[in-house]
């Protein structure tokens, strides 16, 4: 436990660092890490990995830089052994089954049939990033930089770990599977994912992409209203309820007349209610809704 709590300290410290972009004492640590035992576990349990590339991006100091890449190299290996015993365990189970067809004797096939092991869970699924999907279009290359710029407006991205470029280009891939081109509604989609993530009033949003509560393809296609702040969320409702309550009142508190005729549809199906809006020598304001499709008008 000593290992894990060690070495959250100094990610907590590097990721310190690179907030204030200064990396005085990195290589102390980097060193430290070094001569540390690291396992699988201990990798997903810190995120260590996605602290010690924060800093090789931002650091302009070649040691740091190459001593942070040993590292990333060497964790990467632990990484790729896990996966290999991962394929090699699900070979092995295949065995029995490839064996059994194989065997001549039909009793010694429902034997084995019967015999079969039951299937083992699969294993947990190692949380990396798909690879990123490469790109010449210079449109898309745009679009990309500026969901990266719109994910790292404030320093929660480097709290979370998370890496903006990589999250950027998914995104934008997501987007472009589901428009087929970079014409208007794909800018339009992109802007409005950009707006909604820079936007100070609407921080749970972008920390929720970072952190991977909302999924690449989820925020791709969502609506302005799914990805609005809970305080415009609120606002929009009661102005829906508002909008409501008005044509309710005018339809059971107005008088239902044919005088009036509708400037939209012709149709003479109208209520109408009167009000006094001005002073009390002046004439009443009359509200008019056409029962046929909705139009409104009033008459001073």
């Amino acid at each position: 436990m000593g290992g894990e709590e060690e070495i959250v300290r100094i990610a907590k410290r590097l990721d310190k660092m690179v907030a204030k972009k200064s990396a005085d004492g990195a290589m102390d640590l980097l060193k430290e890490l070094k001569s540390m035992p690291m396992t699988l576990d201990l990798l997903q349990s810190t995120r260590i990995g996605m602290s010690v590339n924060a800093l090789r991006k931002q650091s302009t100091d070649e040691e740091v830089i190459s001593l942070a890449k040993s590292l990333i190299k060497s964790w990467k290996k632990l990484l790729d052994a896990s996966e290999e015993k991962s394929e090699e365990k699900k070979r092995n189970l295949s065995l029995p089954t490839s064996s059994s067809k194989e065997s001549g004797n039909s009793r010694d096939q429902s034997s084995n049939k019967r015999q079969d092991a039951p299937k083992t869970p699969t294993t947990p699924k190692i949380t990396t990033f798909p690879p990123v999907p490469v790109t010449c279009d210079a449109v898309r290359n745009k679009c990309r930089e500026m969901l990266t710029s719109a994910l790292q407006s404030d320093s929660d991205h480097v709290a979370i770990g998370a890496d903006c470029e990589h999250l950027a280009a998914q995104i934008e891939e997501c987007i472009y599977q589901d428009v087929k081109n970079t014409d208007m509604k794909y800018k339009n989609r992109v802007r409005s994912r950009i707006s909604n993530l820079k936007d100070s009033k609407n921080p749970e949003l972008r920390k929720n992409v970072l952190c991977g509560a909302i999924t690449p393809e989820q925020i791709a296609v969502m609506t302005s209203e799914e990805m609005a702040s809970n305080e415009l969320k609120e606002i929009r409702k009661a102005m829906t309820k508002e909008a409501i309550r008005e044509h309710q009142m005018a339809k059971t508190g107005g008088t239902q007349t044919d005088l009036f005729t509708c400037g939209k549809c012709k149709k003479k199906n109208c209520t109408y209610t009167q009000v006094q809006t001005r002073s009390s020598d002046e004439p009443m304001t009359t509200f008019v809704v056409c029962n046929e499709c909705g139009n409104r008008w009033k008459f001073c």
